[in-house]
């Protein structure tokens, strides 16, 4: 039997809910021993399209799961920690200039710092420019710039 590729990802999920598996070839060979006869690059791309992902079990054991709605929240949380992360620890000084906001870091940071800042969404950022340790922040306007100041200084404060 070889099935549909339909058939052949419903028996992946299958078998991820109901065994530990923690390799490609690992589930190879659950797909073999349930009649589906693929090659590794057909297991890789049905993980890809099924968004499976490796959690920890045990602590030390990582295995295949279905990508979940809290997964993504997880995620999401955890790379905009990480984000508020590089805020605090690479920004010097921040000063507003008409509506430029120059945004000082450490050497070689700047790039990291204006990707956190892009990444706090803000509808006041037009757009961002970095360098190596200077960011320039196009802003919609003075007044606008000076409280980003303040919403920026805020993280990087509360260390």
């Amino acid at each position: 039997m070889n099935g549909s590729k339909e058939d052949r990802q419903n028996k992946i999920v299958e078998l991820i809910a109901e065994n530990e598996i923690e390799t490609q070839d690992e589930l190879n060979v659950f797909l073999t021993k349930a009649g589906f006869f693929v090659t590794q690059a057909t297991v890789s791309r049905d993980i890809r399209e099924l968004r499976l992902i490796k959690k920890s079990v045990g602590g030390n054991k990582l295995i295949y799961s279905v990508f979940t709605p809290q997964d993504d929240a997880l995620l999401k949380a955890e790379k905009f920690n990480k984000f508020m992360r590089i805020l605090r620890d690479g920004i010097v000084s921040m000063q507003c200039v008409q509506n430029i906001l120059v945004i000082k870091t450490l050497e070689g940071l700047a790039m990291g710092v204006a990707e956190s800042v892009d990444a706090l969404e803000e509808p006041d950022i037009i757009g961002t420019i970095a360098g190596d340790n200077t960011i320039f922040c196009v802003v919609k306007s003075n007044k606008r710039g000076n409280l980003l100041i303040k919403k920026i200084g805020s993280i990087v404060n509360s260390r």
